[in-house]
């Protein structure tokens, strides 16, 4: 006969208690992700601020000042008046030296000197910056579940950049080439953009656990995704093309906007010296620049097409990432006409970068918040 129960009696009371279930079964090992995510945004801002180097380092024709590559003993600059007048002949020995730079003196060899070797010296501190932190996390156990290939992968394409940097000033170094090939400097360029674009990725993952993630990942928006995705593959296109102009110096041989010197097609665009007619899109200046300038336009009219797409989700941090994209669009575009007008000015030219480098994370983060919008609360004002 069962035993009576009064009303007041709590429904758990004598009762076994429940299981608790265990933790991170979604989430596995949590590991130091918080960590992780400020040693991540360090190495995104030194990878940032070896791109700006690296495009002054460009605008300067000084990536040829230093003929070798020596990772590690490289690391320390000439000490002595012998040890620059070293380093002053192997520059002579170059065909930019000889056929640009015949009546340079060696305090003017100095100032080029210095912009590379900042340029080597950071690639050196973001190696170091990543080998540290990397294995410090990896030896405590402290890297969350399936982000150690990721990471080490970072470390893998730092190391790449290093090797295609020097295969990029090799081609300089010979024959009669006063800069390096442009189609190197784009591929350079491009690896850079790949491992900046990663640094975000993950520091945008890194913000919330894999709980929410997953939770997030299944209100994503499956056609502003595909937008963002669009935007993103467009950019680094334009971000290549950008470095082929700058390449040959393409920015300077036509400062007229709409048109280019006086035409909407330049004359001559598919005209080489010498080889097939492939190269006039490398190393022809006028149809380098017709196709950044093109690209251009249409990145930033696929740009305008996802904000207005986004206006109409439902999560208002996806809206507002949308509209950054767009009015760093229009900046974007502003300064990239102000530098073909000034015949790519330094100041122009290195600012018109800085803004390919926000563009970039902006339109990461605007299609991160595609993938995983942020749930708002009327309440709060956040949705």
């Amino acid at each position: 006969m069962a035993t009576k129960r009064s009303i007041f009696e709590d429904v758990g009371e004598g009762a076994k208690p429940a299981p608790v279930p265990a933790g991170g079964l979604i989430d596995g090992r949590k590991g130091a992700r918080g960590a992780i995510r400020l040693w991540l945004v360090a190495i995104f801002l030194l990878v940032a601020a070896m791109i700006v180097v690296g495009g002054m380092t460009r605008l300067s024709d000084a990536g040829l000042s230093i003929t070798e590559w020596k990772p590690v003993t490289g690391a320390i600059p000439p000490m002595n008046d012998a040890a620059w007048g070293v380093e002053f002949d192997k520059y002579k020995a170059t065909p930019q030296f000889a056929l640009m730079n015949s009546q340079m003196t060696l305090e003017e060899f100095k100032s080029i000197f210095w912009w590379e070797w900042g340029h080597r010296q950071l690639g050196r501190l973001i190696g170091l910056v990543w080998a540290v932190g990397f294995v410090a996390f990896l030896l405590a156990r402290k890297i969350p579940a399936g982000w150690t290939g990721r990471l080490f992968g970072l470390g893998v394409l730092g190391g790449a950049q290093g090797a295609i940097g020097w295969w990029m000033v090799s081609s300089g170094l010979t024959g009669s080439m006063v800069s390096v090939a442009s189609y190197r400097l784009a591929i350079h360029l491009g690896i850079a953009f790949i491992i900046l674009g990663l640094s975000a990725w993950y520091v945008l993952l890194l913000g919330r656990s894999e709980t929410e993630l997953m939770q997030a990942r299944r209100a994503g928006e499956r056609k502003l995704k595909g937008m963002g995705a669009g935007l993103m593959h467009l950019a680094f296109v334009q971000v290549l093309l950008g470095a082929l102009v700058a390449g040959i110096d393409a920015g300077r041989a036509f400062p007229t906007w709409p048109d280019m010197n006086g035409s909407f097609f330049p004359a001559d665009a598919f005209y080489v010296p010498e080889g097939g007619l492939w190269r006039a899109f490398f190393e022809n200046p006028g149809l380098v620049q017709f196709n950044h300038r093109m690209v251009g336009y249409l990145l930033f009219a696929f740009g305008i097409g996802a904000y207005f797409a986004a206006r109409k989700s439902p999560y208002l941090t996806t809206r507002r990432a949308f509209l950054a994209v767009a009015v760093m669009l229009l900046a974007q575009v502003t300064l990239g006409i102000f530098t073909a007008l000034t015949g790519a000015h330094v100041h122009v030219a290195i600012t018109h970068q800085i803004g390919a480098v926000i563009l970039w994370v902006l339109i990461l983060r605007a299609r991160h918040m595609a993938i995983y919008p942020v749930q708002g609360s009327i309440r709060e004002g956040t949705a």
